[in-house]
């Protein structure tokens, strides 16, 4: 089974006309203000999976801070879910800064989605207030014992539109806060991962713990996968391309230059999110 954990779908009241977003929605002006930051929908990532070979998509919104727009953007992925549930898996985005988040998370989850995420505060980063709510958030995923995706980024290197001003030990301390629950760091966790060669402490705050491969060919060189697998472990690692942001056969290619064994490409292009999904 090929998986992809990490991909955006927008309804098509939210593609027709961004801009009309932009003044109440920060965030996704400084993601989706440039033409060329594609805004794709759920025929679009069918046939992407079919041509790529993708059996099955995570998919998820964006996290609105209007409870009008995650709300529309959720019922968009509920949809969806109902209507391909043998290709799509769903989760529900939000602010987490948004009053309403918490009722949302039940509402979505009773509704049939499958977990929570990609939940992002890009304007703040992992502030003091943004983990505060992410605690409640957590709260309920183990409540319900399901996933949660959270965005994280690199403190370093170059600048891009979404990277926000994020350390290590603010992404360590949200998952030493959490241990029960089941939580996915896109973008290789920021980088946190490499502390996994510490002797003390960090491999038992990984346990639950898992990391996303999204962006990756933007950010690190093949390597990244032998090196990560040998750190954390090849389960810990699961792939996502954050599409539309790129296609799913660049990630292939890299994980094959990677010479990673068989077992391990296997486990992270499918059998690692399908295990962690319950599949």
């Amino acid at each position: 089974m090929i998986l992809d954990f990490h991909t955006h779908v927008f309804p098509p009241f939210f593609r027709d006309d961004r801009a009309a977003l932009f003044p109440h929605e920060p965030a996704f002006e400084a993601l989706y203000r440039s033409p060329e930051a594609r805004l794709s929908g759920v025929t679009e990532l069918l046939r992407s999976m079919d041509e790529e070979g993708v059996e099955r998509s995570v998919i998820f919104g964006f996290p609105w801070e209007e409870l009008e727009h995650y709300r529309k953007h959720n019922d968009y992925i509920i949809e969806a879910v109902q209507k391909h549930p043998e290709r799509l898996t769903g989760f529900c985005s939000f602010s987490p800064l948004s009053p309403g988040g918490l009722k949302e998370v039940e509402r979505c989850l009773n509704s049939g989605l499958s977990g929570v995420g990609e939940l992002a505060v890009y304007g703040s980063g992992l502030s003091s207030e943004v983990t505060e709510a992410l605690d409640e958030v957590a709260g309920l995923c183990t409540r319900f014992d399901v996933p949660l995706l959270l965005h994280t980024n690199e403190p370093v290197g170059h600048q891009y539109p979404g990277k926000t001003s994020m350390t290590l030990n603010q992404i360590y301390s949200f998952l030493k806060a959490n241990p029960s629950n089941r939580i996915v760091l896109a973008h290789w966790g920021g980088g946190l991962l490499f502390y996994g060669l510490m002797k003390r402490e960090v491999r038992e705050v990984f346990k639950n713990v898992w990391f996303d491969t999204a962006a990756s060919p933007f950010l690190y060189s093949p390597e990244v996968y032998r090196i990560a697998g040998e750190i954390i472990g090849f389960e810990k690692v699961i792939f996502g391309s954050d599409y539309p942001l790129l296609r799913p056969q660049r990630y292939f290619k890299e994980i094959e230059s990677a010479g990673l064994p068989p077992e391990a490409t296997k486990g992270i292009t499918g059998l690692n999110g399908a295990r962690l999904l319950r599949l």
